[in-house]
């Protein structure tokens, strides 16, 4: 089933391939998989059992101990499950694209195949694959389907992503040298830690740093993310930028357990620094689009900082635990909710061909449930409780100053002034832009193909952030172990 799961997108693109289909039939092909592909992830939620679940193999590449071998376990299948909603939320929102809409959904489906092979993906070299193979894909769609200086804000983010994935496979090759047996399966590395050193974890950590992002990597996602047409936007806020984290999670940690201990403060510091910078750099922006890229740098700050202090081996581990669990909770809560603050500034720009904040005004007063969306997603962003961001950081920050390590208290502290500013600068944009006096571009109404792929986005983060333990049973044993590997 999981197989199934992961390359139905790419056999309905293929079908899109057929040159007697029309650009209707297209996008509803795409809306169509996009729910079958879904409905399979639930499934499989429902019937997951605990530890490795739908674990498949197949031999690749035996010489080096590299197979076809996914499987998904309480980090991999909340992460499979975001990745369906939101491409999903992104097959219905252009649903009047006119602009090959033939070519448009299938490099969406491509990258959806991509996406959820990569969090699925249990080898070192099929990780490898799935995670380049998301560099061409969203690069294609920057360069094929967004607007302003799209050409070179595509290069930049292939150029920087790409060194990145560079970067990264020298550090598998370093895992897989240092293992005894030698191979790429990433279940009997976990059981076996390599003897790699810091050097290892240097190339592993900019790979997934460059995708994160994380300051200093983070200067291709502002113009990534100015430039690429909504649906674009919100999968690589949404997904995309997950496979950083995701990597941290699965490999970094669990396969280097030594260096990552022993950098652990650094770790720690780099968070920090993302929340601070993010947030500050994001008050400054007068881009809406821009505005909200710097906060996914803040907020994916939150995520390394609790890696970080997953690592220090003096806190106490119920601490510890519960800031990984928090961390992948943010995972998901800042794809859902990023994801939906993404697609309704491509309501603005659908209208009005701007994110100038100054130019518009007073938006409520003839687009009310397109203010209401924006404000829920707002609060839900800047971690309001009774939405998902507050389950989400409220246990990274307990979990980050109950360690009870003073540094640590320290780190917590000043990480918790990056949701003042971030509620302060959302508030300014809902004020100036929708409660404000009227300005000089108009925003009319959501149309009812906005409203049903933002929507459910807002919904899942309202039912987390009221009910949130049918998530956090899943992600709990998985943080557990994940401490216990660390701890080796």
């Amino acid at each position: 089933m999981l197989s199934t799961t992961i390359f139905l997108p790419l056999l309905a693109a293929a079908l899109l391939a057929l040159p007697q289909l029309g650009g209707r039939t297209a996008r509803w092909i795409w809306v169509s998989a996009a729910a079958a592909d879904l409905a399979l992830v639930v499934v499989m939620w429902l019937g997951y059992g605990g530890g490795i679940g739908y674990e498949e193999r197949l031999r690749w590449i035996p010489s080096v101990g590299a197979g076809y071998h996914v499987g998904v376990d309480g980090l991999s299948l909340p992460l499979i499950a975001l990745t369906a909603v939101l491409f999903l939320a992104c097959a219905i929102y252009p649903l009047n694209e006119k602009q090959r809409p033939r070519s448009y959904a299938a490099l969406f489906l491509f990258l959806q195949t991509v996406s959820t092979g990569l969090f699925a993906a249990l080898d070192l070299l099929l990780f490898f694959v799935f995670f380049d193979l998301s560099i061409v894909g969203m690069y294609f769609v920057i360069v094929g389907w967004g607007h302003g200086d799209r050409a070179r804000s595509a290069l930049k983010f292939f150029l920087y992503t790409f060194l990145g994935s560079l970067a990264l496979l020298l550090g598998f090759i370093g895992l897989y040298l240092g293992g005894d047996p030698r191979t790429f399966d990433i279940v009997e590395l976990t059981r076996n830690p390599p003897q790699a050193g810091a050097l290892v974890l240097l190339a592993v950590a900019v790979g997934l740093a460059v995708k994160t992002p994380t300051v200093p990597f983070h200067t291709w996602l502002p113009p990534a993310h100015t430039d690429a047409p909504a649906a674009g936007s919100a999968i690589l806020a949404g997904v995309l930028l997950k496979m950083g984290t995701y990597g941290f999670a699965r490999i970094a940690m669990p396969l280097l357990p030594g260096p990552w201990r022993q950098y652990a403060w650094l770790i720690v510091i780099v968070g920090v620094v993302s929340v601070l910078y993010g947030a500050l750099v994001a008050l400054a922006q007068e881009n809406i689009k821009r505005l909200i890229a710097y906060t996914s740098v803040n907020h994916m700050g939150y995520i390394v900082l609790a890696f970080g202090a997953a690592g220090l081996a003096a806190g106490n581990a119920q601490a510890r635990q519960m800031a990984i669990t928090g961390a992948v909770t943010q995972m998901v809560s800042h794809g859902l909710i990023t994801g939906a603050l993404f697609l309704l500034t491509g309501v603005l720009w659908d209208r009005a061909r701007s994110y100038d904040l100054g130019r518009f005004g007073g938006i409520a007063a003839g687009a009310r449930t397109f203010t209401l969306m924006t404000a829920v997603a707002a609060f839900a962003s800047l971690g309001l409780p009774g939405l998902s961001g507050f389950i989400a950081e409220f246990q990274i920050f307990a979990g980050v100053i109950g360690t009870g390590l003073p540094g640590a208290v320290v780190a917590g502290g000043l990480s918790i002034i990056g949701i003042l500013i971030t509620a302060a600068l959302l508030l300014r944009v809902l004020q100036k832009a929708f409660l404000g006096p009227p300005g000089e571009l108009p925003v009319s109404e959501t149309q009812p193909r906005e409203v049903a792929s933002v929507a459910p986005l807002l919904v899942l983060s309202l039912i987390i952030g009221i009910l949130p333990r049918w998530l956090l049973d899943l992600i709990e044993p998985f943080s557990a172990a994940l401490v216990a590997w660390v701890g080796r």
